[in-house]
């Protein structure tokens, strides 16, 4: 039998060392420490992806990058690169539990609180090395929040550290994803957060093994209780409350000023999907105007600090020459869209080229919210709600207002129908299409 064959096509997150089978191949993701890659890393993986897979990279919303349709043959010789430039962990258990997202901005941002480098790499080392965290659920993830223009207040996390200033000098505010939202527990040293989030993690897994839970917000109320109780003692009471979600935000694509002379570029990629040949475009661009490393973000968007507003505006317009998106008011960012057939096995739907279709309806019918095509019940591309979902069934679509791909459906169409009467699928007083 061939080895391909053994490995599943979906249950778990992919990772380096142990990859996902989809259609197109082998999913074989990296997560950089603290999303930084620097060009000669991003110039490698592209060359490789290029090599060893189909050509295709996804950018993920958890800021991690993914090497689509490597093949059976070609895994080892792209181990060998990612390992050679320091990307590629020791183990799959504990590569599969580094779950940290911390700002994509952080240590450029003047606005932000301080830099939460340190405690995003402590808290990553400690996930790869400590062994009794490997039980952790793969889906389980840690948000370390500096604050600044692109702060993740409004990420999921089922564990959260954000910075504040609490008044005595900077700390970090601990906090945990419950099912009714953020519950903030109380504020520790910067010095001890990495530890502190790990004897939460340690109380989760105690908890969630009785209960046969993943998340954090799925634990029972008596479950939370306990691991309140683990952690309560060693935090002070949270004298400043971090920056609140619904806090309004900058926008994230395009020239993006930062204060204080500095500037940053947002690159997008339209559904998270980016070509080995436009990034080997963009680093070229980055490289002649003297930019050192990219960051990757929740938003499928590529970050890197530039000289100046005129470098800046240079590398946009060749990340535009290539089909990158560079214009936050760009319709294509209203959607996300799973990769579709024939990336993925689990629908005969073309999303991707659905999802395009719709962009370009967008305007013309004025609908500024947010959009989700799924390929299946399982939404793979975006978990929380969207104004607008497509659900796919077979050769058809359902449709959800304002709810997520596992919701049920008012209405079944045919994508024919709607090019029919593309109206109707924007006119929120109506079920919209037939049954």
């Amino acid at each position: 039998m061939n080895r391909l064959a053994t490995i599943e096509a979906k249950g778990w997150c992919p990772g380096a060392l142990r990859p996902m089978l989809s259609g197109d191949g082998l999913i074989v993701r990296v997560r950089p420490q603290s999303a930084t890659l620097g060009l000669d890393q991003l110039a490698a993986l592209a060359d490789a992806a290029g090599r060893f897979g189909n050509g295709h990279i996804d950018l993920t919303r958890r800021a991690n990058l993914q090497i689509r349709g490597v093949s059976e043959e070609t895994l080892p010789q792209l181990h060998e690169v990612i390992a050679r430039f320091g990307l590629l962990d020791d183990n799959p258990d504990g590569e599969a539990v580094r779950n940290v997202m911390v700002n994509p901005l952080a240590g450029i941002d003047p606005a932000e609180v301080f830099d939460v480098r340190s405690i995003g790499g402590e808290l990553a080392r400690l996930l790869a090395t400590e062994t009794s965290l490997w039980a952790l659920p793969t889906k389980f993830g840690f948000i370390v929040d500096s604050g600044g223009v692109l702060g993740l207040a409004e990420q999921r996390g089922d564990i959260r550290l954000a910075a504040i200033a609490d008044g005595q000098g900077a700390a970090i505010a601990i906090g945990l994803e419950t099912r009714i939202g953020m519950e903030w527990l109380g504020s520790i040293v910067r010095g001890a957060a990495a530890a502190v989030a790990v004897e939460i993690g340690l109380a989760f897994i105690a908890v969630a093994s009785r209960e046969q839970r993943q998340r954090m917000r799925d634990l029972s109320d008596e479950g939370l209780a306990s691991v309140r109780s683990a952690i309560m003692p060693r935090l002070d009471a949270l004298r400043e409350q971090p920056r609140d979600a619904d806090a309004p935000l900058m926008k994230r694509t395009g020239l993006i000023e930062l204060g204080a002379g500095r500037f940053a570029v947002g690159i997008a990629a339209p559904f998270g999907r980016v070509e080995a040949g436009q990034i080997r475009m963009l680093v070229d661009a980055m490289a002649a105007d003297g930019v050192k490393e990219v960051r990757l973000s929740p938003w499928r968007t590529l970050y890197a600090e530039v000289s100046d507003e005129q470098s800046g505006q240079s590398i946009l317009a060749a990340a535009a020459s290539v089909g990158l998106v560079v214009d936050s008011a760009d319709p294509l960012l209203q959607i996300e869209a799973c990769p579709g057939t024939p990336g993925c096995q689990s629908t005969s739907l073309d999303t991707r080229g659905d999802a395009r279709w719709l962009a370009r309806l967008l305007p013309r019918f004025g609908f500024t919210e947010t959009v989700h095509v799924s390929g299946c019940a399982k939404g793979c591309a975006k978990s929380g709600t969207s104004d607008l979902v497509l659900i796919g069934a077979e050769c058809r679509y359902g449709l959800v207002r304002n709810g997520t791909a596992q919701d049920t459906p008012v209405r079944h169409f045919l994508f024919s129908d709607l090019a029919a009467s593309p109206g109707e699928i924007f006119d929120t007083d109506r079920g919209s299409m037939h049954d």
